[in-house]
């Protein structure tokens, strides 16, 4: 479906200006939807929540005009949001509505704001810091989060490292062990979401062993935390004796797991590989591609992706609006890879698993792809678009945000 031609003037911290979607990238998605462009050029658009009324609310990773959270509203109803109002002074990725407040993270912190009854944000240069003194270090920096229904807050902490060796990403360079890095980072961390100024002695170390969550969701239907890991990189550089550059572009898988309290996912001692279906030791542990050793006891994947497709978000669909099979299903917006050379670069979609009582019920399928607009990704760079944030908006469509161009689009499906 060909996104379509948007023209409005929006309200853009006070100022009126006129915003034009030129770009006809098509996004292909199955029969009956329809996808469309809400907004365009915000900036680094990262993950985005929608308000029970249909506003949304947008994370920016870098401030655009001083600020880092866009506020935007569809006044007439006409499926463009031309109100767009923005606060806070702080990049970052992280963003949700629950209970009356807004949550949003930097790479360090997480906040919380005050929303009125309309979902206009109130005291917005007095927001409630909620967490502070996460580890941010410039590599996999972003604090991406979601709550449950019982007042928790659950944020990802990534490692800042690709494999927990002793010079990072260093060809020969043997892996820590223990890993330092997983006493304050590789993890899911929860805490109160309504208490101020928590660290991290004040919350629980609720799952460890992951290199890096961007897309993380509260699944409803069985009360239980859903996240996407990154996958390792590097196999081929840094053991060529091992692993040839097909290997390495096609491993480790991109892991789904449903995480409980406790979980251990195993890096960076271990990696899953999606040929063998096993978890196994990794190189820098005296792996060698086969063994298994520690890695038999580690948590395994509910779903299991190609490599190196970054997955940023994740939504399970809770709406009325798609065809009954979504109903629960599990989205997942795919950013896009970098290093799968010499094969082609794969990602720029969304992705789509049935689940069926909690779990994965069929294989994962690709719902919407073109985003890239191009017919063959060389690199990053060539990308138009790349998905990065998902959310269920109260009309019952979905909403994708983009982080090249900072473009939203919104896909319905037609009854």
């Amino acid at each position: 479906m060909l996104v379509r031609f948007l023209l409005a003037s929006s309200l853009w911290f006070g100022i009126v200006y006129t915003t034009r979607a030129s770009d006809t990238t098509k996004i292909q998605t199955p029969a009956g939807f329809s996808t469309s462009i809400i907004a365009d050029d915000l900036g680094n658009a990262r993950h985005i929540a929608a308000a029970p009324n249909g506003v949304l609310f947008i994370k920016l990773e870098r401030l655009k005009n001083g600020k880092g959270i866009l506020r935007l509203e569809d006044n007439n109803k006409d499926g463009i949001y031309e109100t767009i109002t923005g606060f806070g002074n702080f990049g970052g990725t992280g963003i949700a509505v629950k209970n009356g407040y807004l949550y949003a993270s930097s790479n360090s912190e997480v906040y919380r704001y005050r929303l009125n009854d309309k979902f206009e944000v109130l005291d917005a240069d007095k927001p409630e810091l909620i967490v502070t003194g996460l580890v941010n270090k410039n590599q996999h920096e972003s604090k991406s989060i979601t709550l449950d229904n019982a007042g928790n807050l659950y944020i990802n902490v990534g490692a800042p490292s690709n494999a927990c060796q002793v010079a990072d990403r260093t060809k020969g360079s043997p892996g820590q062990d223990p890993c330092p890095i997983l006493e304050t980072a590789g993890g899911i961390w929860r805490f109160r979401a309504n208490k101020l100024n928590q660290s991290y002695s004040e919350g629980t170390h609720y799952a460890t062993g992951l290199r890096n969550v961007v897309g993380l969701d509260w699944n409803s239907a069985i009360n239980e935390l859903f996240v996407m890991q990154h996958g390792r990189d590097q196999l081929a550089q840094l053991y060529p004796d091992l692993y040839n550059d097909k290997q390495s572009a096609e491993l480790p898988a991109e892991e789904m797991f449903m995480i409980k309290e406790g979980s251990n996912c195993g890096w960076p001692y271990c990696y899953y590989d999606g040929q063998q279906k096993k978890k196994v030791l990794a190189p820098e542990y005296g792996g060698d591609g086969k063994k298994e050793d520690r890695c038999a006891n580690m948590q395994k994947p509910v779903v299991a992706f190609p490599a190196h497709m970054a997955p940023n978000a994740l939504l399970f669909y809770t709406g009325d609006k798609f065809p009954a099979r979504y109903k629960n299903g599990a989205f997942i917006a795919f950013h896009g890879s970098w290093n799968r050379a010499p094969l082609k670069q794969e990602g720029y979609l969304v992705a789509f698993v049935p689940f069926s009582n909690g779990q994965p019920s069929g294989e994962w399928e690709i719902f919407a792809n073109g985003f890239a607009g191009v017919a063959e990704v060389k690199s990053p760079r060539d990308a138009k678009h790349r998905p990065c944030g998902l959310t269920q908006g109260a009309d019952g469509a979905i909403y994708v945000a983009d982080d090249v161009k900072g473009t939203i689009y919104r896909i319905t499906y037609n009854n």
